[in-house]
């Protein structure tokens, strides 16, 4: 796996929306994120034709990114959002024309299809950051999220990865234009969970969102299992907040696959257990949590009952998020309750 060169403040950066054009939907939002990017890591967003296009076809969305790929003048490429259909571009992609011109990509979620695409070519991408979600989350950004946006942007070298203060999964409706000034609800941190946490795992990461990773499996994009031997597995859940026997069933058909026997580490996000449309009782949160976790253990029970996990690392859906090489190295610490990764 290489590390692509990494921008400097002030460079041009792409901004793209290979999944869904949310942009053209809440130009608010988005235009308040692009603000803090030049504001606060003064970069310089360039956009594309289908950035604000809700309609864009998977072909024109392919071709946005190869032109965010070879222009030279750009450094790295920065999703605007996630989605539901960005395995419908990776057909169209051009695998020899990124490798030609590797660059650091930011994004999770439905980006989980683009991220696996690099691993693929070689090329160390990044799980997470979001240009509307979290360069333009309301009140402020979380410094947590700036700090580790900012290493994995302009630094090359070890970061360790902390629980921040606080952390939340309840944000404010973008359709209110008029509370963009407000923090979102957020509660005190409780820290990670360790299972089987008695070695050092030092290793490159592969996952994801985990529905998107089910998606990839079925789709056959998914290499041989052998490719995955070793690599520490990064796993999160959507806001769409998926069944506790549906994790359990992706988890379980890994396992009879034999690829869930391959990874000595696994990282699994905090579950998201809250959203707009969904809007849970803290007990009702509780409650969801404790089930997906649950779940999660059973599996890795059955399949890979030695592994160390660690639980509600701070790399998924809520807020804050901590930014993760994908592809690139990470180490959990077991002994010393400690997450390193290489940016």
């Amino acid at each position: 796996m290489i590390y692509p060169p990494k921008p400097r403040p002030g460079d041009r950066v792409a901004i793209v929306s290979p999944s869904r054009g949310l942009p053209a939907k809440f130009p608010e939002i988005y235009e308040l994120g692009l603000q803090r990017l030049r504001d606060e890591l003064g970069l310089v967003p360039v956009e594309y034709p289908t950035t604000r296009r809700m309609d864009a076809t998977p072909q024109d969305r392919a071709r946005d990114l190869h032109d965010a790929f070879a222009d030279p003048e750009v450094t790295a490429v920065l999703a605007s959002i996630g989605g539901d259909d960005q395995i419908t571009v990776l057909r169209y992609l051009d695998a020899e024309l990124i490798r030609t011109h590797p660059k650091p990509f930011f994004g999770y979620s439905d980006n989980t299809n683009l991220l696996h695409f690099l691993w693929q070519q070689g090329i160390v991408g990044y799980h997470g950051g979001s240009v509307m979600v979290h360069l333009g989350r309301t009140g402020r950004m979380h410094p947590a999220h700036l700090d580790s946006l900012r290493a994995a942007l302009f630094t090359s070298g070890w970061f360790q990865l902390q629980p921040p203060p606080d952390w939340g999964d309840e944000p404010l409706s973008w359709e209110e234009v008029d509370r963009y000034g407000e923090e979102p609800p957020m509660w005190p941190h409780e820290g990670w969970d360790w299972v089987n946490a008695d070695r050092v795992v030092e290793s490159r990461t592969w996952g994801g969102n985990l529905e998107i990773i089910s998606w990839l499996l079925q789709a056959g994009y998914v290499g041989p299992d052998a490719e995955y031997d070793g690599c520490v597995l990064i796993l999160e859940t959507s806001e769409e907040m998926p069944s506790a026997t549906e994790v359990y069933r992706i988890l379980r058909n890994m396992g009879e696959r034999g690829l869930l026997a391959r990874f000595p580490a696994l990282v699994m996000g905090r579950a998201k257990a809250w959203e707009l449309d969904r809007r849970n009782s803290p007990e009702e949160k509780r409650r969801y949590v404790r089930e997906q976790r649950e779940a999660v253990t059973r599996a890795m029970a059955e399949y890979n009952p030695g592994a160390m996990i660690v639980f509600d690392v701070d790399i998924g859906h809520t807020d804050p998020q901590l930014i993760v090489p994908y592809g690139g190295q990470i180490r959990p610490d077991g002994p010393a309750r400690r997450i390193d990764v290489k940016y």
